[in-house]
């Protein structure tokens, strides 16, 4: 054991494990690991998605992953509310269409899995504690010290708790409810089924290939989720099923027990396009798994002052409906390593550092609360196809029907939802109670339009209003995926090249979890220098001061103004809308008035 650790990470999972791995990749930080199980053991989220790929590549976990036998490759989803009219998608199906290269995942078995990355880990150089439990994390002014159920004590320069929802330690206070909808999943394991490509229909992009699709059924008590996956069963390498039912928990106390294995496959066997798939099902286990689905948030994901950070499902756990759970932990534990790597070297300013970790709760506060949104909001408009039902019925009453299923489906697929959705649509509160419910979601969705002025509104930086070079992260960081904005055509071949073999060609993307991204931050200023508000960009030609330069000026119109900017400066000046730093004033009033104080 080390005197004193860099960082001490509570939990092993997917999150912990692959902050380990990343933190040590290149350096000789000193990390533990303190995992309250011994591995392997059983865990939900057995199918995950493509984004998730690279993040294992970059901590050089990937060629672990696919040596071993847990695994089985995906391609896309099929997600079926309608019998004749499910939704389907390859991941990141657009490029599939325009350079004929699939992006993969893989379905895998999670005590498996689970195990290569805390292993992975331990070959690095992180210190695994297994079996053992953080009991107290107390932060003092260099260092914190973690204390462990077996009396021993940690003393570590950074905490991370990657421990997920059902830790009885924390550091950052109460959960919240993320979402109105409460779940509860029931799942077991099952042989002699059939896969999915199986389905017929024309609709079915699969069918006839071995490009196996994760496949959700929705019935009148809920949804039911049905995954290949590799286990040993007696003895024999086997692919299962993982077959689970999400429904109410009052559904379970007042009507049929899913919990009984019978009950649950007699449901199972009545689900259009799931019971011809599971029809000769036979149970793995004899008891079925429980767990609750609440979509929950924590109230604050770190603390610069006291040396802590959250990541993976200690911060926000979002219904799992498009398997976004593990690429969003090892995507946050990839900022992590950012931010904790960046404190420890002391490169950039403090006030740089301060301003990295706000943009580290902002950014991921605003990606989970707008996916739960696009997971609600898919909900109620499958409600309106179930008006008898008692689970969809109270999925019904929170907002109106959106067309959300059509628009956002390939965006939910790809965990493609970005935080500057949430934005605009709380108008910069990021407070779920300031959400407009009408629509707005999926305008904002295609163009960000919720807040476009007139065109002959005047635009003017805000006073106090000052442009800044800073330091920033890359949230959540997804290497390999097509930026929002229409990239270089070069970009797009290189990109499409590192997924013919994400092994083979991880060099062609650099690796981009060990520094801070240079950026420029529009800023109003305290007194004493801090940032009282602020927006980062990153942009290496140069936008935000091209930008700056023309709003200070003096006042523009709006129609001559956007029209000589640039996409990624068009997107910032809404921000910068949104936040105040920027007005937009009719010839009468103010349409956004300076509302930072």
């Amino acid at each position: 054991m080390q005197q004193i650790y860099d960082v001490v990470i509570m939990g092993g999972g997917p999150a912990g494990a692959t902050l380990g791995a990343l933190l040590r990749r290149d350096s000789n930080l000193s990390v533990a690991i303190v995992e309250q199980e011994k591995f392997p053991r059983e865990h939900i989220g057995e199918s995950l998605v493509h984004s998730l790929i690279p993040i294992l590549q970059d901590s050089g976990a990937l060629p672990k992953v696919l040596a071993s036998d847990c695994w089985i490759k995906k391609f896309g989803a099929i997600i079926a509310w309608e019998e004749n009219n499910p939704s389907v998608s390859y991941f990141d199906h657009l490029a599939f269409q325009q350079d004929g290269v699939h992006r993969w995942a893989i379905h895998v078995n999670r005590a498996e899995f689970d195990k290569v990355l805390l292993d992975h880990a331990a070959s690095t150089g992180v210190e695994v504690f297994e079996g053992t439990t953080v009991t107290q994390y107390e932060p003092q002014q260099q260092h914190g010290v973690v204390k462990l159920s077996d009396g021993r004590q940690l003393k570590s320069r950074y905490f991370v708790d990657a421990s997920g929802r059902q830790t009885g330690m924390t550091v950052a206070g109460r959960y919240q409810h993320l979402s109105e909808y409460k779940n509860l999943a029931v799942w077991n394991h099952y042989v002699n089924c059939r896969p999915a490509q199986d389905l017929e229909g024309d609709w079915n992009i699969f069918r006839g290939t071995d490009k196996s699709p994760i496949a959700c059924f929705a019935f009148e008590h809920g949804w039911a989720w049905y995954i290949p996956v590799k286990k040993m069963v007696r003895g024999e390498r086997r692919t299962t099923y993982s077959i689970g039912i999400v429904t109410d928990p009052a559904y379970i106390k007042s009507q049929d027990d899913f919990t009984n294995p019978e009950v649950f496959l007699q449901h199972v066997k009545r689900i259009p396009g799931l019971a011809s798939l599971a029809e000769n099902a036979v149970a793995v286990n004899s008891e079925m798994l429980v767990t609750s689905n609440y979509s929950m948030i924590c109230d604050k994901f770190c603390d610069y002052d006291q040396r802590w950070v959250l990541i993976g499902d200690a911060a926000y756990f979002v219904d799992p409906l498009f398997s976004s759970g593990v690429t969003f932990a090892a995507a946050m534990a990839g900022s992590a390593a950012v931010m904790i790597r960046t404190a420890l070297k002391g490169e950039i300013p403090e006030r740089d550092m301060r301003a990295m970790w706000d943009d580290y709760t902002r950014e991921w506060v605003g990606i989970a609360q707008s996916f739960a949104l696009a997971i609600d909001q898919w909900y109620h408009g499958i409600s309106e196809d179930k008006p008898d039902s008692v689970y969809w019925k109270r999925r019904s009453g929170h907002s109106r029907s959106l067309g959300i299923r059509r628009d956002t489906f390939q965006a939910l697929v790809d965990t493609a939802i970005t935080p500057d959705m949430m934005q605009v649509m709380t108008h910069g509160t990021h407070d779920l109670g300031d959400l407009a419910k009408g629509g707005e979601f999926l305008r904002i969705l295609g163009r960000l339009q919720a807040t476009e002025p007139d065109s002959d509104a005047t635009i003017r930086l805000s006073p106090g209003t000052q442009l800044v070079s800073s330091h920033t992260i890359d949230v959540p960081g997804f290497k390999a995926s097509l930026p929002p904005l229409e990239p270089p055509r070069a970009l797009r071949e290189m990109i499409a090249e590192y997924w013919r073999d994400p092994v083979a060609n991880g060099h062609m993307i650099p690796f981009h979890y060990d520094r801070a991204i240079p950026c420029a931050r529009f800023v109003k200023l305290r007194d004493d220098g801090s940032f009282a508000v602020n927006v980062p960009f990153t942009d290496p030609q140069g936008g935000a001061d091209e930008l700056f330069r023309k709003l200070k000026a003096g006042p523009i119109r709006y129609e001559r103004l956007v029209g000589d900017l640039r996409a990624g400066q068009r997107r910032l000046l809404k921000q910068l809308l949104v936040a105040g730093l920027v007005q937009a004033e009719t010839s009468s009033q103010a349409v956004f008035a300076d509302n930072t104080g």
